[in-house]
């Protein structure tokens, strides 16, 4: 359900063209529907202006279709995080319309696109070519939750060069979500040299001694450079919605 179905179900019954028992039929669910085995949050995309996205992992393909057509019916996008392909494929058999983004590992079907928002880009950046799966969730997210979206991949600080040849652009960014494994180096690097806000994301690539992503977000929590905000190992779409309510700050209040 978004705000703009509920004006229209609102306007049809002022203007009689809706009794208001049909309207009640249409927003019963709200706050949220029961399906049994999850709770629908319906409402969501109300309160935050971005609908509820569905993590696949520890989901079966019957359970994820169920979610899936349900939030199709409530009108908005249905966003499936963390989606294996042969997972996709299953769930793509019952809803036609999904669309799967191999690299970011999400299935979409978006019924409304939203207009490009906010005060300015959110760029990704990623430390290593390794990284581009967590870049890409938080990249495609950020796209799906309406902001302009640029990426630069591949430039962490094994090789700081790559870095110093994009400030330019880097600097032209609103917000700033930054991937990395390994040490986890490359947030700190970046939100040194750049005034903007820096989402730290750390993954889970690395060898043995990176337990998993664990060293890395401890190098992120313990950076130097002051302001970085770090969400969990691997949480690209965290990062995204982090970015996306920085990015609209102000815009309601001020109109623009």
């Amino acid at each position: 359900m978004t705000e703009k179905r509920i004006r229209q179900i609102l306007d049809g019954v002022a203007a009689g063209s809706m009794t208001p028992g049909a309207a009640f039929k249409l927003i019963r669910e709200l706050p949220f529907e029961d399906l049994g085995f999850a709770k629908l949050d319906s409402h969501r995309s109300i309160r935050r202006g971005i609908p509820e996205a569905v993590f696949g992992e520890g989901k079966t393909a019957d359970q994820l279709a169920a979610i899936g057509r349900r939030v199709l019916a409530s009108g908005t996008n249905l966003i499936i995080t963390r989606l294996a392909a042969d997972k996709a494929r299953i769930v793509k058999r019952k809803i036609r319309a999904l669309v799967y983004h191999r690299d970011a590992r999400i299935g979409a079907v978006v019924k409304g696109r939203r207009e490009p928002s906010g005060r300015g880009i959110v760029m990704v950046l990623s430390a290593g070519t390794s990284d581009i799966p967590v870049a890409e969730e938080a990249a495609l997210c950020a796209e799906l939750f309406g902001n302009r979206v640029a990426r630069v991949y591949d430039v962490g600080v094994a090789g700081i060069h790559r870095l110093t040849a994009n400030l330019e652009v880097i600097r032209e960014a609103s917000v700033l979500v930054v991937v990395a494994g390994m040490e986890g180096a490359l947030p700190s690097v970046v939100a040194g040299l750049v005034d903007k806000p820096v989402i730290a994301v750390p993954t889970s690539v690395g060898y043995g001694a990176s337990m998993g992503g664990l060293a890395a977000l401890l190098g992120m929590l313990n950076s130097c450079a002051s302001g970085v905000t770090v969400v969990n190992i691997d949480n690209g779409f965290g990062a995204a919605l982090a970015a996306t309510l920085i990015n609209r700050v102000g815009i309601e209040r001020d109109g623009h």
